[in-house]
């Protein structure tokens, strides 16, 4: 059995190796974070009674991360949604704003994707050992029974008094597939927040730019080609839209793991409880909100196929969905990316 771990080569390196755009002079901060990376670009602002620096921005970037790490780190035993699902209860337990806002949005597209994506699929996910990167195939039995406990409709939320309730108490909450484009949004809010208008924000190849770059130039986005054993460029998407626009993407390709010749994804579907099997390769989103987007690539990940276009469709999405046909690759765009892209021409 071997494991594939594919890291999210992020857009700000593609564009770099690829030479997408000139060298610019925006300000820059980078690190670790998330069990990822994270670059930020900015144009800081130039006039107003307020003096930021790149290095007066620091802290208050940290802040922010280490805030999210503590309340939505599945990987933290200490985290707050740890100790949410801790709790074998079905009393009301109170939350952070930050969980019940996300498990909201999570119900939405819950129920808007036919249930395929599911934010309680953690108990199938610990079965096929994606959370520790110690990948078995379980058995029939295994996988039936931790059916029994997985379902996004067995989650009730009272956002008026921050708390949420399991119906069934060995429900388990997985807030990675949306976490990191929450992130993204808390750090470009902060950014603003600090009156920056122009700005690059990337976590794990997650990302969201605003404005304009620092010579005047539109940000170039990189779409990297859904294949698990290179780093090539299938798309350059110019962002001509100045209010700010998340840029997500999804893919089977990055974290798998290959026995006897088949690959297993970690994508699962909720109803099967094993990962998907259909010829969709990735999903990029184009929307305002990253937090949204960030549900949506991976619900329509989750989906696949046909489905996933009428979804896309029905829902407005600006998505690029790509697809193995053979050898070769497919793409498809939602109507409402290609608008936006024949806008950006």
């Amino acid at each position: 059995m071997k494991t594939i771990v594919k890291p999210l080569l992020s857009a700000l390196c593609l564009i770099t190796l690829f030479a997408c755009q000139p060298r610019s002079t925006e300000n820059e901060l980078s690190g670790a974070t998330q069990g990822t990376t994270y670059h930020i670009k900015v144009v800081l602002p130039t006039s107003g009674n307020r003096q930021v620096t790149i290095e007066s921005l620091r802290p208050l970037i940290e802040a922010v991360f280490s805030d999210i790490d503590i309340k939505l780190s599945n990987y933290r035993d200490d985290s707050e949604i740890s100790r949410v699902n801790q709790q074998n209860t079905t009393q009301w337990i109170t939350v952070s704003p930050e969980i019940v806002e996300l498990v909201n949005i999570a119900q939405q597209v819950y129920e808007r994707s036919d249930g395929c994506y599911d934010l309680t699929i953690k108990p199938l996910f610990d079965l096929w050992g994606f959370s520790k990167h110690q990948n078995r195939i379980p058995d029939d039995n295994e996988i039936k029974q931790t059916l029994l406990h997985v379902g996004m409709n067995r989650i009730e939320i009272d956002t008026a008094n921050l708390r949420l309730r399991k119906k069934d108490p060995l429900l388990r909450i997985d807030l990675s597939s949306i976490a990191q484009g929450y992130t993204v949004d808390a750090l470009s809010r902060l950014l603003e927040g600090q009156g920056i208008q122009n700005y690059l924000v990337e976590v794990g190849g997650e990302m969201k730019v605003k404005g304009r770059k620092a010579n005047g130039n539109d940000w170039r986005v990189a779409i990297e080609k859904p294949t698990p054993y290179t780093q090539e460029v299938q798309r350059v998407l110019d962002i001509h839209q100045q209010a700010g626009t998340a840029i997500m993407t999804a893919g089977t390709y990055r974290n798998f793991f290959e026995d006897k010749g088949q690959s297993y994804s970690h994508i699962l579907n909720p109803k099967t409880g094993r990962p998907v099997t259909h010829q969709l390769l990735s999903v990029t989103v184009l929307h305002d909100d990253p937090t949204w987007a960030d549900a949506w690539d991976t619900a329509l990940l989750c989906v696949g196929g046909e489905q996933a276009r009428k979804i896309a469709e029905s829902e407005h999405l600006k998505a690029l969905m790509i697809s193995r046909d053979g050898d070769a690759l497919q793409e498809h765009m939602s109507s409402e990316f290609a608008h936006a892209e024949a806008q950006n021409r």
